[in-house]
C-alpha cells in the first residue's frame, strides 16, 4: 500500500541552561529547561535519508546556550522569541518553529542576623533556594509570518479549607457521595493562557509583570470565590485573568480535584467536627475548560496543559 508523509517535526528536547547575570556582588539567576522543534521541507532526509535540508539537532542545542549569551534571558517568552525567529529566518527549508521552556525560579537565602558576622552581606547576595510553588511554562511557535505566544504554569497547589459546598447533583443506583456543605477545595493548577500580541515591538508585553499578575489574579479569584463547584472555581479563576489583563484573550485550565475526605472517627468514640480528613491522591475528578474572550476563536490545544 502507498505511504505518504504526514506533519514532522524533529529538534533537541530539554537543553537545560542556566544564566547568571552578575550586577556587581548581586547576582540574578535564570534556570530554563528548553525544547526546540523544527518543521519544514524535510521530505528528503524521511524518504531517502538525504540530510541537505537538516540543521543538526546539536546544532540547534548550541544555539540555545550561544544566545544565552548573546542576548541574555530576559524572560522565557522573550528568549523563546529570539530562538524561533532565528531558526526560521536563517534557514531556507526551516518554515516553522516551537520552542517550548519551562522555567525553574529561585528565591535569595535570607540569613539571620545572628548570623550576619559569619555571613557577609555581599556573599548573600549570591546564595539561593529552589522555589518550589510552580513550574512556569511557556511556548512560542512562529511560521516566518505569524506568531503564537501561549505561556502557563503547572503543579500549583491550592487550598480553601472552607467556603466549598457539593450538592444537589445527578444520582443514580451507583451514587454513594454524600452531599457536602462545607468542604475542603483544593487543586494542582495546571494552566496556559495566549497572548494576543502577534508581530509589534512596540506592543510587546512585558512578560514577566504580566506572568506575576496573572498569577496574582487566579489566585485570589480562587480564594476570594465561595465555590458550589470546582468547575464555578475554574471559570471565575480564568474570567478574573481576562477581564484584568488586557493582552490575553484565551485561558485554559486543567484542575485534578485533590479530594480530601473525612475520617469516620465514631469506631473511637470521637467526633469529627470537619477537623480530620483523609487526602486521596487517586482516583480523582478532572476538570477542565477553556474561557475566552467574547468573540474570539480557541486556539490552545486540548491536551496542552498535561504537557
Amino acid at each position: 500500500m502507498p505511504t505518504i508523509l504526514g506533519q514532522n517535526q524533529y529538534g533537541k528536547a530539554e537543553n537545560r541552561v542556566v544564566k547568571i547575570t552578575r550586577d556587581g556582588a548581586t547576582h540574578h539567576i535564570k534556570d530554563l529547561n528548553v525544547s526546540v522543534a523544527l518543521s519544514g521541507d524535510m521530505d528528503d532526509v524521511h524518504y531517502s535519508g538525504s540530510n541537505a535540508h537538516v540543521l543538526p539537532t546539536d546544532t540547534t542545542k548550541n544555539t540555545v546556550y550561544a544566545f544565552a549569551k548573546e542576548y541574555g534571558i530576559e524572560s522565557a517568552e522573550q528568549f523563546g522569541i529570539h530562538l524561533a525567529r532565528h531558526f526560521v529566518t536563517s534557514q531556507e527549508p526551516i518554515h516553522r518553529a516551537r520552542i517550548r521552556i519551562e522555567e525553574y525560579a529561585w528565591e535569595r537565602i535570607a540569613t539571620s542576623d545572628a548570623n550576619s558576622k559569619f555571613i557577609g552581606a555581599d556573599e548573600v547576595k549570591h546564595s539561593f533556594v529552589r522555589k518550589g510553588q510552580e513550574t512556569r511554562v511557556t511556548e512560542i511557535t512562529y511560521d516566518g509570518e505569524n506568531w503564537q505566544v501561549i505561556s502557563g504554569l503547572k503543579d500549583l497547589i491550592v487550598m480553601n479549607s472552607t467556603n466549598s459546598e457539593f450538592w444537589g447533583y445527578v444520582k443514580d443506583k451507583y451514587t454513594t457521595l454524600q452531599e457536602a456543605y462545607d468542604r475542603i477545595l483544593a487543586t494542582q493548577v495546571s494552566g496556559r493562557w495566549r497572548f494576543n500580541w502577534t508581530d509589534d515591538e512596540q506592543r510587546m508585553p512585558n512578560w514577566e509583570k504580566s506572568y506575576e499578575q496573572v498569577k496574582k489574579h487566579m489566585l485570589q479569584a480562587f480564594a476570594e470565590t465561595y465555590s458550589l463547584s470546582l468547575q464555578q472555581t475554574l471559570y471565575q479563576m480564568g474570567s478574573r485573568i481576562i477581564n484584568n489583563r488586557s493582552e490575553i484573550d484565551e485561558v485554559r485550565f486543567s484542575l485534578p480535584n485533590k479530594h480530601h475526605f473525612l475520617v469516620d472517627l465514631e469506631p473511637f468514640g470521637l467526633k469529627n467536627d470537619n477537623e480530620v480528613y483523609f487526602a486521596a491522591d487517586r482516583p480523582y475528578g478532572l476538570i477542565e475548560a477553556t474561557i475566552l474572550r467574547d468573540g474570539v476563536e480557541a486556539r490552545i490545544p486540548l491536551d496542552m496543559t498535561n504537557l
